[in-house]
């Protein structure tokens, strides 16, 4: 990667002069001579890896979704997961494949915004998401030493369990540094042994299954808040492929149709156990809380079907996070080749992998890896829909004050038809925000107001020159107008 040295003002002020311009070019980004490598020499990840990555990036397999049953019954759970696929992830599905497809770089949804809004709110973007990520990715080890300590008791607190949370930290960060297209690979392996079980456990329920178990609801005896954090945060983070665009072959096309498959895998791998193992026993909603299903497994197949969940379960755990650090880590490095990070984000290792992105993550893990798994996702939860509200507001705004750019792949709708599309899931944003506990909130205004200082602190550095900051040249130059708008050829996000 070549970099051409300049000042962060410099740099960030492209992001703001891009009202003054008709179009601009990824003329040195994913081009057909590196269709299959990158500039750096490492083969770029295609079609099958991308819809398990993205698979991971969301959901993992149906661990976790028991909490839905619990909270509101059979029927709420599956008309949930059904309802939030239509109102939330299919929207941001979708406009991660217009975003994606327009700027097929690694910085993803922070050149979004900063496109949209300038530098200071695309920087903001950039620290709530991979905040958001690293908090979300502490989870990982953490669950997958629950799921095996019922086999290895002194996993269960203390030192040894310390010790194995540092462990399977440096294990699978040394995965991501060996590069990511063994990461995609290792996330289809994964992916396929996690979803097999369930498959079969539900074949084996079919001549269980009574339909008249599905319908039973009790609306005055529904946990509101469990509900709709379960269901949103096991149907969110579908932009989060966006800041690996750089690193896909052919992302004009590939994105989009990554994103088509991976929508039905999850969607798919959700309500396909809910349907079947709803109707298989009898509901005792008490019962239905995380891991409930190898329960289940057991009472319909016996040890060797429990047994499989429970191993898929706890491996499943290791994909969300060797997928999660990736998009963490090559989002500092696309911040860093725009200039909005210190230069040295934007080294890679000999494998083509952002080493100082991986180990920044990698030290955020371990440093966030004392929370409970209900302070996780709450904060999750609360930093990703800041950043979701930014995303929202820079694809209008891109959709009005440059509706003829370039975009591979488009939203078959007007500027009206998006604003529409996307008042759902701000409504449902809005809700999630407001049933974060105080201390909760508070933490996640306090870790916004960081990013709001840490910006124009960079920005000081910067011109002290305490650190260097460069653009890289792979990318177009954002500063100077071009003539003539280019030809917008659309890709249907088709199954």
């Amino acid at each position: 990667m070549i970099l051409r040295s300049t000042a962060v003002t410099r740099a960030n002020s492209a992001f703001l002069r891009m009202e003054d311009r008709v179009d601009f070019k990824y003329d040195g980004v994913n081009n057909e001579s590196k269709e299959h490598k990158g500039g750096h020499g490492i083969p770029k990840v295609s079609m099958v890896p991308l819809v398990f990555l993205i698979f991971y990036e969301v959901s993992g397999g149906p661990f976790g979704i028991e909490d839905s049953v619990k909270a509101a019954g059979p029927l709420l759970a599956i008309v949930g997961f059904l309802l939030f696929a239509l109102i939330w992830s299919i929207p941001e599905a979708l406009i991660t494949a217009e975003m994606g497809t327009m700027f097929p770089e690694n910085g993803g949804y922070v050149v979004w915004v900063s496109s949209a809004l300038g530098p200071f709110w695309g920087f903001q973007q950039g620290w709530a998401k991979w905040l958001s990520g690293v908090i979300d990715n502490a989870l990982y080890p953490v669950l997958f030493l629950d799921y095996v300590k019922s086999s290895v008791p002194a996993l269960g607190g203390g030192l040894p369990r310390t010790f194995a949370v540092l462990i399977l930290t440096v294990a699978l960060t040394y995965m991501n540094y060996r590069g990511l297209t063994i990461v995609g690979w290792v996330a289809v392996f994964l992916g396929v042994f996690s979803l097999l079980p369930f498959f079969v456990m539900g074949l084996i329920a079919i001549p269980q299954i009574e339909p008249s178990r599905w319908f039973e609801m009790d609306l005055d005896n529904v946990n509101w808040g469990l509900y709709l954090n379960t269901l949103f945060w096991n149907l969110n983070y579908w932009d989060s492929i966006s800041t690996l665009a750089g690193e896909v072959e052919n992302p004009k096309r590939t994105l989009p149709r990554a994103l088509s498959y991976a929508l039905v895998l999850v969607v798919g791998g959700y309500l396909y156990p809910l349907i079947t193992c709803t109707a298989a026993v009898p509901v005792v909603r008490e019962s239905w809380t995380d891991g409930y299903f190898s329960d289940i497994a057991k009472i319909l197949g016996g040890f060797w079907l429990h047994s499989w969940i429970q191993a898929a379960a706890a491996l499943s755990n290791m994909g969300n996070f060797v997928t999660e650090m990736s998009s963490d880590s090559y989002q500092l490095l696309g911040m860093a080749e725009r200039g909005m990070l210190p230069e040295f984000f934007a080294k890679r290792s000999r494998y083509g992998t952002p080493l100082i992105g991986i180990l920044f993550s990698a030290f955020g893990v371990v440093l966030l890896s004392w929370m409970s798994f209900q302070e996780i996702i709450a904060a999750e939860n609360y930093l990703y829909c800041f950043g979701m509200i930014l995303e929202f507001i820079a694809f209008i705004k891109l959709r009005m004050t440059h509706p003829s750019t370039s975009r591979p792949f488009r939203i078959p709708l007007g500027t009206v038809g998006s604003v529409l599309m996307i008042i759902p899931p701000t409504i449902l944003i809005v809700v999630v925000m407001v049933l974060a506990s105080f201390k909760v909130m508070a933490v996640s205004i306090l870790a916004v107001l960081v990013g709001f200082a840490l910006q124009p602190a960079l920005v000081y550095m910067e011109k002290k020159r305490w650190l260097r900051f460069s653009v890289s040249e792979d990318l177009p130059d954002l500063l100077d107008p071009l003539s003539g708008a280019v030809e917008d050829d659309t890709t249907p996000l088709v199954v």
